[in-house]
């Protein structure tokens, strides 16, 4: 009898990892007009060029309680207990199907313990809370301590990014084709970050230019690390690697005894922001965790 970590694929940690960490992963899917896939089997590039070509952007959907509960049932029935972190319940369902799957299973097993987890974000910064607990549960933590040490990721974590072009979000109804003609004219790029204490994204700030809101990044980043200290630097890109790696060589040298690493973020996320988007995620030592002010 152990402990068995469940996530779903927007954590976007690597098969190999989730092997080698027995995570166990629930993939998303993602629908194009003529065609569907779960995110975890599709080539990124292929899905972000296939946008362009096509000029479509596709939907995306959540395991139903059904699928869950089944997956659930098989984990208890090999004798394991369940703590499972999706993202946030305001971005998908997901968290709020798992609640309905625990719900079905409590009387079939009574001895099991489950536990759901609403991570309030996604992406690396969800997959950052995934390994925290991972980590407790492998260092023999009880059940109780491994939910906690889960939370206790979750208040950390801070996450902002940029996206290269505003389309994305105006197809997506996230913002007003105004906004979007006057980002494309006057090269003005949005900063958003996701807060932490409601799982919503949110508008931080507006800048001119890509570099110009990545220096507004790094600017919060040294902030916090001067206040709270420094743990872990994640850097996340949509199909932009080049500049991801521009931002580890800079990041490097500015902290160079930190942990830094790259993520490609991958369908579920990346249809609603677009390609050429970049953002850090970043793990502070101390600070509960509070919404930053505006630019």
């Amino acid at each position: 009898m152990g402990i068995r970590i469940i996530s779903d694929s927007t954590s976007y940690i690597s098969n190999d990892i989730a092997k080698e960490l027995n995570i166990l992963i629930i993939p998303l899917s993602v629908h194009f007009p003529d065609e569907s896939y779960d995110e975890d089997k599709v080539d990124y590039e292929y899905f972000y060029e296939k946008i362009r070509r096509d000029n479509v952007i596709p939907t995306s959907s959540q395991p139903s309680p059904w699928e869950l509960e089944t997956i659930f049932r098989e984990v208890l029935e090999a004798g394991d207990d369940i703590i499972a972190i999706f993202l946030s319940s305001a971005m998908s369902g997901t968290y709020h199907h798992a609640l309905s799957a625990k719900a079905e299973l409590t009387a079939d097993f009574p001895d099991r313990q489950i536990e759901i987890i609403d991570s309030y974000t996604n992406c690396m910064a969800l997959g950052y809370i995934v390994l925290e607990a991972v980590k407790s549960a492998t260092n023999g933590s009880s059940f109780s301590q491994v939910v906690d040490a889960a939370i206790s990721a979750r208040s950390k974590i801070h996450f902002y990014f940029t996206p290269k072009t505003l389309n994305f979000l105006k197809k997506g109804g996230r913002i007003g084709t105004a906004s979007a003609l006057l980002g494309r004219i006057f090269d003005i790029n949005t900063i958003l970050t996701v807060d932490m204490t409601k799982g919503m994204t949110h508008l931080y700030g507006k800048t001119r230019g890509l570099d110009s809101a990545i220096s507004k990044i790094y600017k919060v980043l040294s902030q916090d690390s001067e206040k709270y200290g420094l743990e872990g630097i994640y850097i996340g890109h949509i199909n932009s690697e080049e500049k991801a790696l521009e931002m580890k060589k800079q990041l490097m040298v500015m902290y160079p005894d930190v942990n830094i690493e790259l993520c490609s973020i991958g369908p579920v996320i990346g249809l609603h922001v677009g390609p050429g988007t970049v953002g850090l995620i970043y793990s502070t030592k101390e600070v509960k965790y509070e919404l930053p002010d505006s630019l």
